[in-house]
């Protein structure tokens, strides 16, 4: 719960019921009213938009600590993503309005959630900066690196302190502006580095080093 202090995510407990999400499961859906925020306890989700074309984008995996659905519940506009569970996952729901009269009472959990959303808009304006500036290889290897660091599991059944990423073909093109050719291409160069392992709907970091090199370059 780094983004938020103890008593932030206190004050955030006590106004919201706790819920849970199988696998597969969506807590949010593109396009819908925002009626709640949900502060992650636990899991891995994915936010996700389609396209008229039937194209679909991976934005970002969150996971515990993370709060979900906030601005349209601010602005009172529609969800601007799907969310969807990637694993069991727990938290907070919070009603709107419950939620933004918090804001209005508690100056410090505002200024979180704040710095929360001028976070994410950083990591947003730096990943259209690198599209444009590094190589597919660089920019696929990096978001695997990061992805690891911030939301990877143990996979020690594949090797001693490989981590597991649950993310496939399809949205790391998503979210690296590759198409999905290129990806693979890249996963398997890394695959015969030694660098990672794939399975199904997963990519498995082996070495994270040697892949943060590759994103170096």
């Amino acid at each position: 719960m780094a983004l938020f202090s103890p008593g932030e995510v206190k004050l955030l407990r006590e106004a919201g019921r706790p819920h849970g999400w199988a696998r597969g499961e969506i807590l949010m859906r593109e396009g819908e009213e925002a009626d709640s925020v949900v502060l992650l306890t636990g899991g891995l989700v994915k936010a996700t938009v389609d396209s008229a074309n039937g194209y679909t984008s991976l934005l970002a995996l969150r996971g515990p600590g993370e709060l979900l659905g906030e601005l349209a519940c601010i602005d009172g506009g529609v969800r601007g993503a799907t969310v969807t569970a990637m694993r069991r996952t727990e938290g907070v729901v919070v009603t709107a309005d419950a939620f933004v009269r918090l804001l209005e009472r508690d100056s410090g959990l505002c200024l979180s959630v704040l710095r929360s959303v001028v976070g994410r808009l950083r990591d947003s304006d730096g990943l259209r900066a690198e599209q444009g500036a590094r190589t597919t290889r660089a920019r696929v290897a990096g978001l695997l690196v990061k992805l690891a660091v911030q939301y990877g599991s143990a996979a020690p059944e594949t090797l001693p302190g490989a981590v597991s990423v649950q993310v496939n073909q399809r949205e790391l093109a998503a979210a690296t502006g590759a198409s999905r050719e290129s990806v693979v291409r890249c996963l398997r160069a890394m695959q015969q580095e030694g660098l990672v392992a794939t399975g199904r709907g997963r990519t498995v970091v082996l070495d994270l080093a040697g892949l943060r090199r590759w994103a170096e370059e």
